[in-house]
Parts: structure tokens; sequence; C-alpha cells
């Protein structure tokens, strides 16, 4: 009989520390460098032992921040309305307020990004454009609740205090109201959601398996002269969140 492989023996290893309670849900994890020095092995076999524990659901990652003891987690109900635009502010700080719990996000942007074809299209660009790119990882009381990569022409809010989403003093307000603040209504916003599977990457950052059932969502904000404003892709785990659409009917 061959011998379990390394990365094997080291998850079960954390899966007996984490049951003694040596780290209880929430707590980080000491870094990959301290644990392989703990048990005697490579950062690469830490990796993978998280890794296999991140899919079983014990262990989550966070980009940027550590791998921490997965806490139990409910399904959140997620209401698509236009309605959820209205109040100022993040619609996804205000839907999580509506389910109790606190909605917060990490991010980060890049600007001047060249746009690639299907960003481009989508935005009524040309391929090779110059976008402000922003990556969301959403959180409901610190859990990880959805991801989404937003992509916005440099051409509209450069030079403006409104070029970076999470930077300047209008942070954090959303797409309705930033541009509102550089003269732009946005009247209208379509999305397209479709089945599909998380990669490896959003396995880690969404703390599921990897190939496991998510929703995808390609949202677009238009101005109220027809533009495309904003685009973004959104990725929403379906073991931990139902998505509900709520249409308006004209009487």
């Amino acid at each position: 009989m061959s011998e379990q492989p390394p990365y094997l023996r080291i998850a079960d290893e954390l899966r007996r520390r984490i049951a003694n309670q040596e780290w209880a849900p929430g707590d980080r994890l000491p870094s990959r460098a301290v644990l392989a020095h703990q048990c005697r092995v490579g950062e690469a076999v830490i990796r993978r032992a998280q890794e296999t524990l991140i899919a079983q659901g014990i262990l989550q990652g966070r980009a940027g921040s550590g791998t921490y003891v997965a806490e139990p987690r409910e399904r959140l109900r997620m209401v698509r309305s236009q309605y959820r635009e209205q109040a100022e502010g993040s619609p996804f700080r205000a839907d999580m307020s509506a389910l109790g719990k606190r909605g917060t996000w990490e991010s980060r942007s890049d600007a001047t990004v060249p746009a690639p074809p299907d960003i481009a299209a989508r935005l009524g660009i040309a391929e090779g454009d110059h976008c402000v790119r922003t990556s969301y990882e959403y959180l409901a009381d610190g859990q990880p609740a959805q991801l989404s990569t937003s992509w916005e022409p440099y051409s509209i809010t450069a030079g403006t205090l409104v070029i970076l989403p999470e930077g300047g003093p209008h942070a954090g307000k959303g797409v309705v109201q930033r541009m509102a603040e550089i003269g732009i209504t946005v009247s209208h916003a379509v999305e397209r959601p479709e089945p599909g599977t998380a990669n490896a990457e959003e396995a880690v950052l969404l703390g599921v398996q990897r190939g496991a059932l998510v929703t995808r969502i390609e949202r677009t904000y238009y101005s109220d002269d027809g533009r495309p404003v904003e685009t973004a892709d959104i990725v929403v785990p379906a073991a931990f969140c139902e998505i509900v659409y709520e249409v308006p009917v004209n009487r």
C-alpha cells in the first residue's frame, strides 16, 4: 500500500488541530511559512493541504488577508430589483442590511487597463481602450458572499473625483451615485445570469469546492442616453446564496 501523500497528512493534522479547538471558527491560521516550519514540510505542501480543506468547507481563503477557519454559513437571499438602486450607498450593503447582516468588501483597482474584446463590446468602446478595472470580494458578516470584476471606461471618469470606485471622497457609493457626481444619469441596468462552476481561484475566495455550482451574472449599467458606463462579471456561490429577481408590474 502506497504511503499517504504529504499534503493529505498535513490536511489531517490541520483538521485535528481545528477539532481540538487550537483555532476557533473565524481565527486566522499562521502563515504558510510558520506552518511549514512547524510541520517540517515545504510551503507548497501547506498550500495544497489548505486548498484541500478549503474545498471541504473547513477553511476559507481571503484575498490578501490569509487563511481562516470557516464559520457555519447560512444561505443568503439576494433580491435583484430596480428599487435596490434608489437608496444612497452600496446596493450590496443595503441588501445585507435588509438581512440583518453587515455587508463589507475588499477591492483592488487598476487604472488604464486595456479593454479585452468582450469587455470592449459590452462597453461600446474599441478593443484596447483604457478602462478602470476593480476586483471585489464581498463579505456578509465576514463570510464570502460574492465576487465581482467591474470595468469602467477611463474616458468617462478620467480627471474626476470618481475615477477610482473605492478611492476619493465618493468611495463605495455605487455606480449610480458616483456617475451622478459627474453629471451622468444612470437610467437602467441589464443583467444576464447563467449557471457555471467555480474555477480554482474563485473556489478559494468563495470558500467552496472547485467545480461547485455558481451563478454568473453579466451586468451593464447604461446612462439615460443609452451609453454603457460600467460592466461587471459577478460570481455568486449557489450553495450559499439564492438570487431572486423582483419584477415591477405597471398598472
